[in-house]
């Protein structure tokens, strides 16, 4: 069992700095959105979801005598910070966007699915509790993605035909 608890140790950690990347990726991201305001404003939403989930994994890791990882947050960060910049560079930014936010939704649930199953296997039924509720919120997340991203390319296609707009963001 020692192993099963190292490694959902570490895959909370892993989960942890995740969502320390996605929320500095998705503020960015949501700060330059301009003509998206239904884009603009479900990504406010996960941001805020977003940090509430890096807090109650936080607590997890702490409720199991563990802590955070300084240098995988550190790392994620600047990942998520070169994300977020990197839209600034590319003339389909929404639709770039779209697209990381789908496959890091996608992540974030299998990783959630995992601590799930890892919790419930060493005992803990409070952690597989709140990753549960957690991958719902991704699931949510990844369902509005899902229903809504033909729209915001539909949007974008239109915008970049009109003279003199700026479909990017």
């Amino acid at each position: 069992m020692a192993k099963a608890e190292e490694r959902l140790m570490e895959w909370l950690r892993d989960a942890h700095a995740a969502e320390e990347q996605a929320e500095t990726m998705l503020s960015g991201f949501a700060n330059r959105l301009e003509h998206y305001p239904e884009l603009k404003e479900r990504v406010q939403i996960h941001v805020k979801e977003t940090q509430r989930q890096a807090k109650r994994v936080k607590e997890c890791i702490e409720r199991r005598d563990g802590s955070t990882s300084a240098l995988k947050t550190a790392g994620a960060k600047i990942i998520g910070l070169g994300q977020a910049l990197s839209g600034i560079f590319v003339g389909d930014e929404v639709v770039k966007g779209a697209l990381a936010i789908s496959a890091f939704e996608a992540m974030e649930i299998a990783s959630y699915k995992i601590l799930v199953s890892a919790a419930q296997k060493v005992g803990d039924a409070e952690t597989a509790t709140v990753c549960g509720q957690i991958l719902r919120e991704e699931e949510a997340m990844a369902d509005w993605m899902e229903r809504n991203i033909e729209g915001i390319t539909g949007k974008y296609l239109r915008l970049e035909e009109k003279p003199g707009a700026t479909a990017k963001h």
